[in-house]
């Protein structure tokens, strides 16, 4: 079955001006409340996710695991490796960007079928863009096709982030060590769906993640390997939203892939 790009970006849209924008910079103490520790939700993460599963429904009737209702349900996560095909839906990625009224947060739902992302939306309701990928037909910005460009060649031009919050100890010795070899070694923006864009459009030519959960990492995998780029486990193999691994390697180009690969990880 063809899916509609067009009709899933427009329940984004919606979602994002019903639930998303009304709150921005705008929300009550009441209004955020922390679900477990560490990790925040507001009401416009709940109201958006409600949104977005119910129209999603509509499009394509499977099951719909976003990532606040996994949090209250974890098993609706075994979705992605039971049924042949679900939903998967980030109502507000980067929450603690939204709270603290930063724009680096972003509005993102993908389709898995048997395990695999198989199209994926990211909205930046603040700047109105769209990113859309399909699986064997590409990915794109605002309809502009999007091809990734070789990373430089030179290590110590090469531009990346690291996750670090989730690192052991020694892994993020190793990170810290390995940071002076190259131009930049950055934290990320906090937001997948900030982060995923840039690697795809050349702001950046690595990331490592230290933790995946499939509604972070599920539409930006696709966008990024669509426009040319990888998204591999440490092993090599490509990023799958059905399996439960912590961590993830994307990169511009197999050549800068097995670079930071080398340096980053043992």
């Amino acid at each position: 079955m063809t899916i509609d790009i067009d009709a899933v970006t427009k329940i984004l849209r919606e979602a994002a001006d019903t639930a998303v924008l009304p709150r921005f910079r705008a929300l009550r103490e009441d209004q955020v409340s922390e679900k477990s520790p560490g990790e925040i939700v507001t009401v416009a993460d709940r109201e958006a996710e409600e949104i977005i599963g119910l129209r999603l429904r509509e499009v394509l009737d499977v099951p719909v695991v976003g990532e606040e209702a996994a949090s209250a349900a974890p098993d609706l996560v075994r979705a992605l490796r039971n049924e042949p095909a679900a939903w998967l839906v980030d109502p507000v990625d980067g929450t603690k960007n939204f709270t603290r009224g930063s724009t680096a947060f972003a509005v993102m739902a993908a389709l898995v079928r048997e395990g695999r992302a198989v199209a994926s939306w990211i909205l930046r309701p603040i700047e109105g863009t769209v990113y859309t990928a399909e699986l064997g037909s590409g990915a794109w910005r605002d309809g502009t096709r999007l091809h990734r460009a070789p990373a430089p060649e030179r290590t110590g031009e090469l531009r990346g982030a690291v996750q670090r919050r989730f690192l052991s100890p020694a892994e993020r010795e190793r990170v810290e060590a390995a940071a002076a070899g190259f131009a930049e070694l950055g934290r990320g923006s906090g937001c997948a769906g900030v982060d995923y864009p840039r690697l795809a459009e050349g702001g950046l030519d690595f990331m490592l993640f230290s933790q995946t959960m499939p509604w972070d990492h599920a539409p930006g995998g696709l966008l990024l390997s669509e426009a040319g780029g990888l998204s591999l486990r440490p092993e090599g193999t490509p990023y799958r939203p059905d399996q439960d691994e912590r961590i993830l390697l994307d990169a511009a180009d197999q050549r800068t892939w097995e670079k930071a690969r080398s340096l980053l990880l043992p």
